[in-house]
């Protein structure tokens, strides 16, 4: 796995890409601060997709049931393989870290 820093003028491109690459993922969101300690908002929903948007200045992760939001977003890091991608993490104007760790859904046989 290779973590690496995406710069804001692409972040855009590559999620709205990544979002239809990662159809039928599942995802953990994490928010970690010294103010909170670490909260776990979402534990491995169905993920359907992430975006930024520049002229809101929001970075969005969208799940079934969840819109978790992110202003102002200040860095944004990837951790990806050339075929895969495990995680996100962007760290907010307050600096925040909001982690997304991604997975497969577990493929269970039928009843």
């Amino acid at each position: 796995m290779a973590v690496s820093k995406l710069e804001k003028p692409s972040w855009r491109a590559y999620f709205d890409h990544m979002s239809k690459v990662l159809d039928g993922k599942r995802a953990e969101i994490e928010v970690d601060a010294l103010s909170i300690g670490s909260q776990v908002e979402a534990k491995w929903l169905p993920l359907l997709g992430m975006t930024y948007d520049p002229k809101g200045d929001i970075f969005e992760v969208a799940l079934e049931g969840l819109d978790h939001m992110i202003h102002k977003p200040r860095d944004v890091f990837v951790d990806q393989t050339a075929a895969d991608l495990s995680s996100v993490e962007v760290i907010d104007d307050d600096g925040f870290r909001h982690i997304i760790k991604l997975r497969d859904p577990l493929m269970l046989p039928p009843p």
